[in-house]
């Protein structure tokens, strides 16, 4: 038992490199997931319980944390996982705790009960206040390329004979 705990992580392989340009191995990348990732569950709080973005950020966190405290390899870790390298991980957690930030700031759910919102129809005018985004012109080969498909596919279907009959006579 002793000679387990102590060779154990001796005998872990050691990643060499991830592969990606830019994206450095971390040696410890468990204990960096786990501190990340306990940390987001902490500043998600501040994120009203009733919020989609709460839930879905809870939901995932704690079951990649789950799955970092039950094993001890990283191979281990980004297989149970399946989602990229331990390190791409660690970059993902850093970018959802500083989203969580600028959520938390931004506060898109503080939308207050008395506010409206200008419902417009599809028939109805369009107020002057109101962009109206519509494409510009397609190119002119656009519609010759159009009409000489449909050409062609209509002379194709009047090619084909119409009935099992008009086949068999001369």
């Amino acid at each position: 038992m002793f000679l387990r705990a102590i060779a154990r992580p001796l005998m872990a392989r050691v990643k060499q490199t991830t592969g990606i340009v830019g994206l450095d191995v971390v040696p410890n990348a468990r204990e960096v997931l786990i501190e990340l990732y306990s940390k987001t569950l902490k500043e998600i709080q501040a994120v009203p319980d009733d919020e989609g973005y709460r839930k879905a950020v809870e939901s995932f966190t704690r079951q990649r944390l789950q799955v970092c405290r039950e094993e001890e390899d990283w191979e281990a870790i980004e297989k149970r996982l399946g989602c990229g390298q331990v390190e791409e991980l660690i970059e993902e957690a850093r970018d959802e705790l500083t989203l969580i930030g600028k959520m938390i700031e931004w506060d898109p759910w503080g939308v207050p009960d008395d506010y409206e919102c200008e419902v417009i129809e599809n028939d109805a005018p369009v107020p002057k206040h109101v962009p109206i985004h519509r494409p510009g012109p397609l190119p002119e080969e656009f519609y010759k390329t159009l009409q000489g498909i449909s050409s062609d596919q209509t002379k194709l279907d009047e090619a084909k004979p119409t009935s099992i009959d008009s086949e068999s006579k001369p």
